[in-house]
C-alpha cells in the first residue's frame, strides 16, 4: 500500500468515526461507502441489502469461485471520550468497536482490486448493517439480494485489544461464543406500602434468581460445555416509596461455546424462573435479544488466512480457544467456507466498547494485506481450489 492511499484510507476512517450511526440506522455511512465502491471501481454496487447493507462486486466475467471479505457497518450507543480531532460528533454514539477502521480495511481491498482485476471468479466486498445486535448478517444473508452474491469462502477480521498491534490470532473450528440476552418479566401486584401483605411482591423472587442466575453459568475452560451467565440489569417497582413493588425485570446474558449447550443453558434458566415465580405465587413472561449463533471457522478457510499472513509477513498463532464475546459473522458460514481472524490491536490499548478506545490506523495495511493475500489463493487460476 503506498503513502497516499494510506493516507487517504486514514483521512476517511477519520471521517466515518466522526459520524457513527447505531444497528439498523446506518444510512448515510452506506451512502457513503457506495460511493467509495463505485469511485473505486466495483463493476456492480447493490445497496439496501438487509438494511442497510451494501456490496461491492469486481467481476472477472469468468468462470470461477466468488470470494467475499466481509466488514460492519455501525456503531456503538456509547458516548467517545476522547481529544482527537476526529472524535465522535454524534451525541451518545461512537465507533467504539473498530468497525470505522474494519470498512476502510476493506476499501483498502478495493483499491488493490481497482488496479488488479481478478482474472477469473469474482470478488464481493460485503459491508454488513446491524452487527451489534446480532440481527444484521441474518437480514443481509435473507434478502432477495443476497444470492446474486453468494460467496463459495467468505473472510472477516476483529480487531483485538490485549493482543500485540498488528499480530494476528486465528481460532480452529470455534471461534466465537454463542449468547443472547435473556430478559425476565416477573408479574405480581402492587399494594400500599403501608399494607404490603395484599399485594403481590416479585422481590423475594428476584433476590433468589441473582444468585442463582450468576451461579448457573461460572466460565470456566473454553470447551463444549463452557457457559457464562451475567447479571447486567436489575429493576424493582417504581421510584417511589408509598407503593409495594408489583413488577420486577431482571435481565441476564448467556453465553455458551456451542449451540447445544445454549439450549441446555436456556432450558435450565428457564426452569429457575418457574420454579421462583411459582413459590412465590407471580406471572413472568421470558423474552431473549441480541441472539448470536456460535461463530465456527472452516478448516479450508482457517488454512488460507493462516498462509495469507504468512507470505504477508504478519505474525500468526493458531489456537484451538475461541473468543468470549459475540460474532454474527457465523451467519455467512452457511452455504460458504468462512473464517474470521483477530488482528491485534495493542497489549495495553483500550478495551473494545470502552469509551476511550479508538482504532489503530497502523492496523490498516496490515488487515488490507492480509485480505488482498486471501483473495489471490481463492483466485488463483494455477491451483485454484
Amino acid at each position: 500500500m503506498t503513502p497516499d492511499k494510506l493516507a487517504r484510507l486514514m483521512r476517511l476512517r477519520h471521517e466515518l468515526h466522526q459520524a457513527p450511526e447505531l444497528s439498523g440506522q446506518e444510512e448515510q455511512t452506506a451512502a457513503r461507502i457506495a460511493g467509495e465502491l463505485r469511485d473505486r471501481g466495483a463493476d456492480q454496487v447493490l445497496t439496501g441489502i438487509g438494511g442497510h447493507g451494501v456490496a461491492g462486486v469486481f467481476d472477472s466475467g469468468q468462470a470461477g469461485p466468488t470470494v467475499a471479505i466481509r466488514c460492519e457497518l455501525d456503531g456503538l450507543p456509547i458516548r467517545e471520550l476522547s481529544n482527537a480531532a476526529y472524535a465522535s460528533r454524534m451525541s451518545g454514539k461512537g465507533h467504539l468497536c473498530g468497525h470505522d477502521g474494519h470498512m476502510v480495511m476493506v476499501l483498502g481491498v478495493a483499491d488493490h482490486l481497482n488496479q488488479n482485476r481478478p482474472q477469473h471468479g469474482r470478488v464481493v466486498l460485503i459491508f454488513q448493517p446491524a452487527e451489534e445486535t446480532g440481527q444484521g448478517a441474518i437480514a443481509y444473508r435473507a434478502d432477495p439480494k443476497f444470492p446474486e452474491i453468494a460467496p463459495d469462502y467468505v473472510f472477516s477480521l476483529h480487531n483485538l485489544p490485549g493482543l500485540a498491534l498488528g499480530d494476528v490470532q486465528l481460532c480452529e473450528g470455534p471461534a466465537n461464543c454463542a449468547s443472547r440476552g435473556m430478559k425476565v418479566v416477573l408479574a405480581g401486584k402492587t399494594s400500599h406500602a403501608a399494607a404490603p401483605q395484599d399485594g403481590v411482591s416479585p422481590a423475594g423472587a428476584l433476590s433468589t434468581l441473582m444468585p442463582q442466575m450468576a451461579q448457573l453459568g461460572r466460565g470456566g475452560s473454553l470447551d463444549a460445555d463452557f457457559a457464562l451467565t451475567t447479571v447486567t440489569h436489575v429493576n424493582l417497582g417504581e421510584p417511589i416509596f408509598g407503593v409495594a413493588p408489583g413488577q420486577a425485570e431482571l435481565w441476564v446474558t448467556l453465553r455458551t461455546v456451542a449451540d447445544a449447550r445454549m439450549q441446555s443453558l436456556i432450558d435450565e434458566a428457564e426452569a429457575l424462573v418457574s420454579q421462583a415465580a411459582a413459590d412465590q405465587g407471580l406471572g413472568y413472561e421470558i423474552t431473549y435479544e441480541d441472539v448470536f449463533e456460535a461463530c465456527v471457522n472452516a478448516p479450508d478457510a482457517v488454512d488460507i488466512l493462516s498462509a495469507s499472513c504468512t507470505n504477508s509477513g504478519v505474525s500468526c498463532e493458531v489456537t484451538p480457544n475461541p473468543q468470549k464475546f459475540s460474532e454474527d459473522f457465523g451467519q455467512f458460514g452457511k452455504g460458504a467456507k468462512a473464517a474470521m481472524f483477530w488482528l491485534g490491536s495493542g497489549e495495553d490499548h483500550p478495551q473494545l466498547h470502552n469509551p476511550d478506545y479508538d482504532f489503530p490506523d497502523a492496523l490498516i495495511p496490515v488487515g488490507t494485506g492480509v485480505f488482498v493475500n486471501a483473495i489471490q489463493q481463492v483466485l488463483d487460476p494455477i491451483n485454484p481450489r
